[in-house]
């Protein structure tokens, strides 16, 4: 993996409308690596599903309908991990056609802004390597960002 791809990165797309109806795409999202996908949707009562850790699995986050704010942050142990790590985030909304890549060695934190709103969340690790990937974390282990 390049070390280009070793960061969280947006993968901007478009929206094109016209009198037939509207497509939203993502032409630089590269499939090759997805081996799964998951669409999200949090609960009205509990907008934040937070906080899980991935070593070794890649997510791209895409999301479809209203609007989310995924955060962010880079693990630097993962047994005991600082609770001063800066946490990061961005907001994906379905009126902006975006994917945020988040590598593996980071946990993340997804908040709904809107109910209603789903996420997809493609995954690169098969599903029977999981076990060996997945970290949770309490939700209150690193203070949210809160602007953009």
């Amino acid at each position: 993996m390049s070390e280009n791809n070793k960061i969280p990165r947006l993968i901007k797309g478009g929206i094109h409308t016209d009198q037939r109806g509207q497509i939203s795409f993502v032409n630089d999202m590269k499939f090759d690596a997805i081996e799964r996908f998951y669409i999200i949707s949090n609960s009205a009562e509990n907008p934040l599903r937070a906080w899980q850790g991935h070593k070794i699995d890649n997510k791209y986050f895409y999301c479809i309908q209203g609007a989310v704010r995924v955060h962010y942050v880079k693990i630097d142990h993962w047994e005991l991990p600082s609770k001063d790590l800066k946490v990061e985030s961005v907001i994906l909304s379905a009126d902006q056609s975006n994917v945020l890549h988040v590598p593996e060695g980071y946990a993340n934190a997804i908040e709904s802004l809107e109910v209603g709103s789903k996420l997809i969340s493609f995954s690169t690790l098969l599903l029977d390597r999981t076990s060996e990937d997945d970290v949770r974390f309490d939700s209150d282990m690193w203070e949210l960002v809160s602007g953009e």
